[in-house]
């Protein structure tokens, strides 16, 4: 196993395409903006502007353009005729066809050979009828986020998850196998530092994650493992021995000071210590041969109020020590190195700092790391040299960050792609945003300079109250980002026939979307439990005897 560590080159420098965001914005996992906030996209052009004039002299304008994906045709919404005979609107199956499968699945847990092999039967047919009919329908593909609990041990429990999420007229499952410091694999073949969901006694040998695509499979469901990232969870960060591998800030805090939820531990991603835990992980997820992986919290933590943007040094979470190493190689020379450790260490570079760094390397001209390129004229003054070294230093830094982000998420889907298994990042599509002159939101996610060879799904959850603009307005915009070799799969946060929490219907989603994008063919839905809350409850919730 061996983690690079990229330059930072042209390629990646992050504030090659930040685009403005709104400093009021409040950041939950749903991402919520009222309808004057809709014109993010569109009224913040005279801005954006400003600021690719401003860092012209660090990138040259080829990066800032942006490739739009290639049309792949109109699918019908509702499909052909002989599909509709088999299932209603989005190939969501009729309550007929739900009952007859229900009945024979309650029988079937008596363990009656009859009742199992029609049983078997139906779930057999029903696969058939939803591959008809997601063949003929927009998008040929549609897949809801799935969290299963300690309670799904139980007999046949995955089966009716399972058929539910088929009743619904997904083909697709994202299930999430890595998430609040646990994982969904068992006890007894579990080589991470992370605690197993199934914890019952008696069930060492329980499998969630191996039951749940074997059993999707004899669906005709794929079945891509959903995995947090950069965020550890709260009980890792509790580990004596793993403090060096969080992410700390310029006060030497780690993310749970700034996110309270007592769930979001961040790391550093630089340290060794968290990659080689993450590639153990990682590892033992594809042993289990599941359909794709997917990487979320590939970011930083996010702040609320004053701390919803990073605008200093201190701010960054590159203090760890990985990273402050990592940073340090990137000088060019014994100036830079002593520039870039005077204005990590204090947040600050002074004339009187410049003047003492020139006395002590007279030999270098110029203080030099890498990426920079904004050298000051032999005659400039000691005030214009000040001024670009404190850019420059503050870019520079921004971009460190950013780039430990990148390559994790290359390090983590590579033992994927090796396998020829596909790999996609989920991220937020506000979340690379500049916050007014030179601050950035904390999250600082890269995602336009993920890897083109990665699936994007981005995290469409914008409310717009009245409408889905803003939602198609987000997707347009990665879509703009994209190369044309890039699969973007939105995700789209609500629930089919109701507003919920907000959401428009999925319905009015799915049709706006339709119109805007066609060439999008793939879609997904958070969550299964917003679809199924009563019965997402129950299973959340059981006595297990």
């Amino acid at each position: 196993m061996v983690f690079k560590t990229c330059k930072i080159t042209e390629q990646y420098l992050l504030w090659s395409s930040l685009e403005p965001k709104d400093n009021n914005k409040s950041h939950q996992k749903s991402v919520r903006w009222s309808a004057s906030n809709n014109s993010l996209n569109r009224g913040h052009a005279t801005a954006q502007s400003t600021l690719l004039g401003a860092i012209a002299k660090y990138v040259p304008s080829q990066l800032i353009a942006a490739s739009l994906i290639t049309a792949l045709g109109l699918f019908s919404p509702w499909g052909s005729k002989s599909a509709q005979a088999a299932v209603g609107p989005y190939c969501q199956f009729s309550p007929e066809e739900i009952d007859a499968k229900e009945k024979l699945f309650q029988a079937s847990l008596d363990k009656d050979p009859i009742a199992v092999n029609e049983y078997n039967a139906i779930v057999q047919k029903h696969s058939q009828m939803l591959h008809l009919c997601r063949s003929q329908t927009w998008p040929q593909e549609q897949a809801t986020w799935l969290r299963l609990y300690p309670c799904d041990v139980s007999p046949g429990s995955i089966d009716n998850v399972l058929d539910r999420i088929v009743n619904l007229g997904y083909n697709k499952v994202h299930l999430e196998v890595f998430y609040d410091s646990q994982v969904l694999l068992p006890p007894g073949d579990n080589p991470t530092p992370w605690t197993s969901v199934v914890r019952s006694p008696g069930g060492e040998n329980i499998d969630l994650l191996q039951q749940t695509i074997d059993k999707a499979h004899q669906r005709g469901l794929k079945v891509y493992a959903w995995l947090f990232t950069m965020n550890f969870g709260y009980n890792y960060a509790q580990r004596p021995d793993r403090q060096e591998a969080l992410a700390r800030n310029g006060t030497g805090q780690d993310s749970l000071t700034v996110v309270h939820d007592r769930a979001q531990a961040f790391i550093d991603p630089y340290s060794r210590q968290a990659q080689t835990d993450y590639y153990t992980l990682v590892q033992a997820v594809l042993k289990r041969q599941p359909d794709g992986i997917l990487f979320d919290y590939v970011r930083y933590p996010q702040g609320t109020g004053g701390q919803s943007s990073v605008n200093s040094v201190q701010d960054l979470w590159i203090h760890g020590k990985s990273s402050l190493n990592a940073l340090y190689n990137r000088a060019g020379n014994k100036k830079g190195l002593a520039m870039i450790k005077n204005y990590i260490e204090t947040g600050n570079l002074t004339i009187k700092d410049i003047k003492n760094i020139d006395q002590q390397y007279p030999q270098e001209t110029q203080a030099k790391w890498q990426g920079r390129r904004n050298y000051s004229k032999s005659k400039a003054s000691i005030q214009s040299r000040h001024r670009n070294l404190q850019s420059d230093l503050w870019f520079f830094s921004v971009a460190h960050a950013a780039q430990g982000i990148i390559d994790f998420l290359s390090f983590a889907a590579r033992p994927a792609q090796d396998q020829g298994i596909p790999a996609g990042a989920v991220f937020f599509p506000d979340a690379n945003r500049l916050v007014g002159r030179s601050g950035f939101d904390s999250r600082l996610q890269p995602w336009d300079k993920f890897s083109a060879d990665l699936e994007w799904h981005p995290m469409s959850y914008a409310i717009c109250n009245v409408n889905t603009d803003c939602i198609v307005d987000e997707v347009e915009t990665v879509l703009k980002k994209a190369s044309a070799q890039t699969k973007v799969i939105p995700a789209l946060a609500g629930a089919w026939g109701q507003v919920y929490r907000q959401h428009p219907t999925l319905e009015a989603q799915m049709e706006a979307l339709r119109k805007a994008t066609p060439q999008i063919n793939s879609v997904s839905h958070f969550s299964y439990a917003w679809q199924e809350p009563d019965a997402d409850r129950q299973r959340k919730f059981c006595n297990l005897q």
